[in-house]
């Protein structure tokens, strides 16, 4: 295992890896390859990201039997070949004047359908398409939904880094008076303190007090928190490239037999999601163990959002943890599991860890205390 401050760095071997296991899965879809723009999918498949977005194309192409080749800029290019990545592709490169997609149209199978980034701008793919009419694409998370969600060692390594950054948060967070201060007070807490401890950027600070909390999405604001709020903290963000995802509820001075009850049927519940993880079990049958416990107690109807989503380079990837996801669970995908209660007007609970499937069975990665806090 690596410290959590100096992660085991990926190697071109690494990256070649990702991009044969990339273009593998696109022949068994029946696809003739994937083609990958700048963002989180060419971060992860090459250790590259360009130094801006512009219109100038940038697109890695790759496709089973052919060596993956990144068209860059020739501006660009330099960076291009700095990038860990870099030795296990072959770089392309095109000059302003010259047209990048007449370039681009050898190095694609002429009537192939291939799965294209999802955050492809259209006029690149337009222009493909003039090029290459005879072509059609799929956005990469429909037709390849699964093509980063299992870890590698060092990917894990990270996302437990990250993870325990965030529990380190919410441990200090517990220390802050709550009581008297706005929403927006407790998030730049939670904001500062996950860039304390090592995150490069914070995605996320949700603080929902008393009827906020009912708001699953609740951007922190500027209510003022009062004594016997139930306050929902949901923060994270990334650490090492990494994403970081955790909830916790607490409450300001001592709860009411309600609100301590409900908080109970949550834990309950994140418990039988989390328990259930397990190699071959469907997607879904993690979401069903949840909404199992929060049906169960009459509250069924309160729980109004899926019980989990994936995490790697963003903090919110497939798989996702919802009735009618038969992809089935495979060591190594992280994802998170968080049921909620939200009672509209008056308050919500949600807690959330992110968990990996083992060989048999899952591992939580957070690991804070899941019972009722109380703050001042």
């Amino acid at each position: 295992m690596s410290s959590p401050n100096q992660p085991v760095p990926f190697t071109a071997d690494d990256y070649r890896a990702r991009m044969t296991r990339a273009a593998e899965s696109a022949a068994a879809a029946g696809l003739a390859g994937v083609l990958v723009a700048p963002g989180p999918d060419m971060v992860h498949l090459t250790g590259y990201q360009p130094p801006a977005a512009t219109e100038r194309l940038t697109l890695l192409v790759l496709a089973a039997g052919q060596d993956p080749v990144l068209v860059v800029p020739a501006l660009e290019a330099p960076d291009a070949e700095k990038a860990v990545g870099a030795p296990a592709l072959t770089l392309r490169d095109w000059t302003d004047g010259k047209d990048p997609y007449a370039a681009t149209a050898p190095l694609l199978d002429a009537r192939g359908r291939f799965a294209i980034s999802d955050n492809a701008w259209a006029l690149h793919l337009l222009s493909l398409q003039q090029q290459l009419p005879g072509t059609s694409y799929a956005s990469l998370t429909e037709a390849l939904p699964m093509l980063r969600a299992v870890k590698d060692a060092p990917e894990l390594d990270r996302i437990a880094a990250a993870g325990a950054a965030a529990d380190a948060t919410y441990e200090e967070i517990l220390k802050v008076r709550f009581s008297g201060r706005k929403e927006t007070d407790v998030a730049a807490d939670l904001a500062r303190l996950l860039t304390e401890y090592g995150h490069s950027q914070v995605d996320f600070t949700v603080v929902g007090s008393g009827p906020n909390g009912a708001n699953p999405h609740h951007e922190a604001g500027e209510r003022t928190i009062g004594r016997g709020d139930m306050v929902v903290l949901d923060f994270g963000g990334l650490k090492h490239g990494y994403g970081s995802d955790t909830s916790r509820t607490v409450h300001v001075g001592e709860p009411t037999a309600e609100e301590q009850r409900v908080h109970d049927i949550v834990r309950e519940a994140q418990a039988a999601g989390c328990d259930a993880v397990r190699p071959g079990a469907a997607c879904q049958e993690i979401d069903r163990a949840a909404r199992a416990v929060i049906t169960g107690f009459g509250y069924g109807e309160r729980f109004i959002h899926r019980t989990g989503h994936g995490i790697g380079v963003t903090t919110h990837e497939p798989p996702y943890m919802i009735e009618g996801e038969e992809q089935p669970l495979v060591p190594g995908m992280c994802f998170s599991v968080e049921p909620g209660v939200y009672l509209p007007g008056r308050f919500g609970v949600r807690i959330e860890d992110i968990v990996t499937v083992t060989e048999d069975g899952g591992r939580r990665l957070n690991a804070t205390a899941r019972e009722l806090a109380i703050v001042e």
